[in-house]
Parts: C-alpha cells; structure tokens; sequence
C-alpha cells in the first residue's frame, strides 16, 4: 500500500471514529442499533467507493484526499468549510442526544427508508465521480479541466452535493430522531453557501460554465432550486 492508500484508508477510518464518538459518547451507550446500522452502511459504502478510486481513478482519489478548511485556496470557502464541519457534526449529535433522552417515537419503517436515503445519497455521489475526474474535494480548476455537462451533470449543476444532501436528510431518520432533522437548516445553509461561491469561481475560471449554467438550470434539486 502506497502513501496516497494509506492517507486515504486512515482518512476514512478516522471518519468512522469520528462519527462513531458523536453518536456513541452523547447518546451514553453502546445499545444503539441504528447507529451500529448507520456507521456500517457508510463504512461499506465510502469504502467501495474509495476501493473503486484506488483501482480506477487514483487522480481523483489523490483529488479528494486533500480536504478540510485548511486545504481550501480561497478564504471564503476556508470559512465555508469550517461551518460546514461543526454543521456537518450536528446531524449525528442531535440524533444521539435524541436516543439518550428518548424525545421521538421514530416507526422503523420511517429509520429503513433513511438508510435507503443514505445509501442512494452515497450512491449518487459515485455516479458522479465516475462521470467526472476532476471532483476536488476543495474549490479549484486545473490546468487540464474540462467541462463536463453528462451524466448527473445533465439534470443539476451539483450533482455531488445533491447526494450528499439526499444522504444527509436520511441520516437522521436512519438514526431514529425527528428532532435532528433540524440539523439539517445549518447543513443546508453551507452547502448552498458553498455551491454559490464555487459557481462564482467556475464560471470566472472554466470555459464554458457561464453557458452551461443557462443549459442547465437547477443547481441541487431538479424543479426547485
């Protein structure tokens, strides 16, 4: 295993850790099968995915390696970035305080159909880094980008994003929490926060984004915004 395997299998076990503690430390017990549920589906899936990157794309694996507000070039996004971390952190621990002090009654039809939520989120983002190498996981252009307007790319601008917010309205729900899907204003403020200002520095550095934006015109969700 190289150095670019080993930063991006500790990145993601570090992750897992990460979540594992938000969920378990609050809710003050290991007695929570929706998060032993929820960490394995999205251990198993970000995995694959980054098995995937390793065997079929490792620019972009090296591309997503390179994350978080310090990795960010422009200091809109390094702000961006940090209150999307603390954002990002709530929907896991408004849910595990939820488990602790029992405040929903959460049918586990409603918890399935979040973990469908999650895995289709996670799958999303797959399609989109098969359709598009250059998916940095920081604002940027390279020297070799080109515009990519297939795929995911033809129904919305941000397409990654919309996974990533299909997983994040299921997370709560797989988590047993009606009160975290309160989380979801911050999260929801960032991302779209965070897709303004990267439309604002595509469209100065990347031929041709201006024009795809009036082909294409939904950003997140098709017919809403």
């Amino acid at each position: 295993m190289n150095s670019l395997d080993t930063k991006a299998s500790l990145g993601l076990a570090f992750l897992i850790v990460v979540m594992a503690l938000v969920l378990f430390v609050p809710a003050w017990t290991l007695r929570y099968w929706q998060a032993w549920v929820y960490l394995a589906l999205f251990a198993t899936s970000v995995g694959a995915i980054t098995v995937y990157l390793t065997r079929n794309d490792r620019a972009l694996l090296g591309r997503r390696t390179r994350a978080g507000p310090l990795a960010e070039k422009e200091n809109t996004q390094k702000a961006i970035q940090s209150f999307a971390q603390f954002a990002f952190l709530a929907v896991f621990l408004i849910p595990a305080l939820d488990h602790r002090f029992m405040w929903s009654d959460v049918p586990i039809y409603a918890e399935i159909l979040g973990d469908i939520l999650v895995a289709l989120g996670l799958y999303t983002v797959f399609r989109v880094f098969k359709e598009n190498t250059f998916t940095s996981a920081i604002i940027e252009v390279d020297t070799q980008q080109r515009l990519i307007s297939s795929g995911p790319y033809a129904l919305v601008r941000h397409p990654m994003y919309s996974g990533a917010f299909i997983m994040l309205i299921g997370t709560p729900l797989a988590l047993g929490s009606w009160w975290g899907l309160l989380a979801l204003i911050p999260i929801t403020a960032a991302i779209i926060w965070r897709l303004l200002d990267e439309e604002r520095f595509v469209t100065k550095y990347l031929a041709g984004y201006a024009g795809y934006c009036t082909k294409v015109r939904w950003r997140l969700i098709p017919g809403v915004f």
